[in-house]
This record gives C-alpha cells, sequence and structure tokens, in this order.
C-alpha cells in the first residue's frame, strides 16, 4: 500500500516533530547531512544577485547554507507549509537575508521566472504529487537558472544496501519513536517514503518531464543521498 502524502498528514506529522527535528537529523546521520547541504550548495554554484528560493526548508538547514556561501549578495527566500517548523527557523535566523514564509509547495506564492536558484532537501518525496512539486519550482526559476533537489537514495553496493535497509526498517524506527514520540509513525514513514521514491535517472527523466534539462545527479556517501540538478531552458 503507498505511503500516505496527504497534505494533512505530512503536516501534522512534522508539526509533531518539529522541536526534536534538528536534533534527530544531525543524530541519525551522524552530522553527515550538514556536508550534504554544503555539497549541495556548492554543486548549485549561484551565480548572480538574484534571489533564491529553498522549499519545503523545514527548520531552513539548506536556506541558512546558501545564506552563508552567498554572504549578502543575493536574499534567500525559503518556504514550508508547516508553521511549527516555521517558528523554529525563525529563532535561528540571525539576519534578514532568509525570508521564511508559510507556503506549500504545490502552489507557490510567487511570480514566473524569478529565482536563480531553486532548492530542496528532503522533502520532494513528501509533496503529494513529485511532477507537480517539479513543475511548480521550474515554473518561478529563472530562464537559464537551477532546480536542484537533495535526497534519501538506496546505496548501489549490494551487502551495504542490504544491511542499511535493515536498519532503516528495524532499527530507525524504533529509535526514532523513542527519541521523538509521536502520533504519526514519523520515523516510520521515513523509510517507506525513501523506498518509494524515485531516484538516479527516474528522477531525473521526471525533472526533464517538468520542464528541465541538462539534468544529471550526483551520489554521496555511498549513495545514501543524492544531490539532482537540472536547468530551465533558455528563452529563445
Amino acid at each position: 500500500m503507498p505511503v500516505d502524502k496527504s497534505g494533512s498528514r505530512i503536516r501534522q506529522m512534522f508539526g509533531e516533530i518539529a522541536g526534536r527535528y534538528d536534533f534527530m537529523n544531525h543524530f541519525l546521520s551522524a552530522g553527515t547531512d550538514v556536508y550534504w547541504r554544503w555539497q549541495a550548495v556548492r554543486m548549485a554554484s549561484p551565480f548572480n544577485d538574484s534571489p533564491i528560493l529553498d522549499v519545503c526548508t523545514g527548520t531552513g538547514d539548506l536556506a541558512f547554507a546558501f545564506r552563508k556561501k552567498l554572504n549578502g549578495t543575493a536574499t534567500v527566500f525559503a518556504t514550508d507549509f508547516t508553521h511549527g517548523m516555521l517558528k523554529l527557523a525563525e529563532v535561528k535566523r540571525s539576519d534578514r537575508d532568509v525570508v521564511f514564509l508559510e507556503a506549500d509547495t504545490l502552489s507557490l506564492p510567487f511570480p514566473s521566472d524569478k529565482f536563480q536558484v531553486v532548492s530542496v532537501a528532503f522533502g520532494l518525496r513528501n509533496v503529494s504529487s513529485t511532477i507537480g512539486g517539479l513543475k511548480e519550482m521550474t515554473r518561478v526559476c529563472q530562464p537559464g537558472g537551477k532546480v536542484l533537489v537533495l535526497e534519501f537514495s538506496l546505496p548501489d553496493n549490494r551487502l551495504l544496501s542490504h544491511a542499511y535497509q535493515w536498519y532503516f526498517r528495524n532499527i530507525l524506527p524504533r529509535l526514532g519513536q523513542l527519541l521523538v514520540r509521536n502520533r504519526q509513525a514519523a520515523y516510520e514513514y521515513l523509510p517507506q517514503s525513501v523506498s518509494e521514491f524515485p531516484s538516479g535517472s527516474e528522477l531525473t527523466g521526471i525533472m526533464e518531464e517538468a520542464g528541465l534539462v541538462n539534468t544529471s545527479f550526483r551520489k554521496m556517501t555511498g549513495g545514501i543521498a543524492t544531490v539532482y540538478l537540472g536547468n530551465k531552458p533558455e528563452r529563445p
């Protein structure tokens, strides 16, 4: 049975775990998630002073990574539809160069062709329509700009993949529920959503269907995470 990614379920689930979200990300990845975001920002390589948008931002870690890279040369916008996550992101914000807005990735409150980079980290698999989310991200991206996706994936190595999936299915849900009590079984949802989400060339194919060109992907840390990039075509 497909995992339930209805908006109401996702909003409630992330609202329940918001207070421990950052701790669990760093704890369960042994801090590697910080490196993954750093690499994603490097690969996006912002190229001008136009604004950047990070969707499904959670508590804003990727938005803050872009802000650090840009050092004040461009404004970073960040959206999420879970109010509790944005409240924590606002607490973490040290200046006004990151603007947080409550918004659904399937219906972004921005004009077309606005952002030089539109990014999402560990959030696209939570959007009820992958193609719908990518089309909306592409719409608000500037012609010639980049759409970036950072997402969990499964290792290529067969032995590592089996061990990783065993841990994902048997240890992580129990550990997550023990540390972060919630009614929506968030850490059972995580391995289910990762296993069902398209990866590699399957996801770049959906990116191309959404209107992107020159798509590519790069696996990190043995394939546990993958960065995907695509360009919005230049105007004729």
